[in-house]
């Protein structure tokens, strides 16, 4: 998969990204002062394991993760993979973007290429989970249709919601 948006590459992602892709996703959560969790024995369960391990979490899983470009670096994330609770449902993960790629209509297209992607895959809910800190992601998720659920299921998150597609 491929896209283009203004002068940003949307792409799957590789194994020759799972580097910068952590880190990017480590980097944006220290901005809000959330902690990387990228390992399963810590305290909060590894939240974060799925970005080291995108292979067993998003594609063997039957789902997709895509990094963001421009020119040639990494600045954003973003994924999804089946999960169990809700009807044929995914779950949106690590969709972050650098800080100096916000506010320019970049989050709303790759959630909407996400959803695409999602609904082309047969599925027919998407579910988020994020934490109020995070306010744009929060403002993003509510001014696209996601209705606010409950059952949070990751420590550091405050927030879940749900969207038909």
């Amino acid at each position: 998969m491929e896209k283009t948006f203004k002068d940003f590459l949307i792409r799957d992602w590789v194994v020759g990204d799972r580097t910068d892709a952590s880190m990017l996703i480590k980097s944006v959560l220290e901005e809000y002062g959330l902690g990387w969790e990228a390992d399963a024995s810590s305290c909060c369960g590894g939240a974060d394991q799925d970005a080291v391990e995108v292979e067993k979490y998003y594609l063997e899983a039957g789902g997709e993760f895509w990094v963001v470009e421009q020119a040639g670096t990494i600045v954003g994330t973003g994924g999804y993979h089946p999960i169990e609770r809700g009807n044929n449902a995914v779950e949106i993960r690590k969709m972050y973007l650098a800080t100096g790629v916000r506010g320019q209509g970049l989050g709303r297209f790759l959630l909407s290429q996400l959803e695409q992607a999602i609904a082309a895959n047969g599925f027919s809910e998407a579910w988020v989970e994020t934490a109020t800190v995070l306010k744009e992601a929060v403002k993003l998720y509510e001014k696209n249709g996601y209705q606010p659920m409950s059952g949070v299921e990751t420590e550091r998150c405050d927030k879940v919601y749900s969207k038909r597609l």
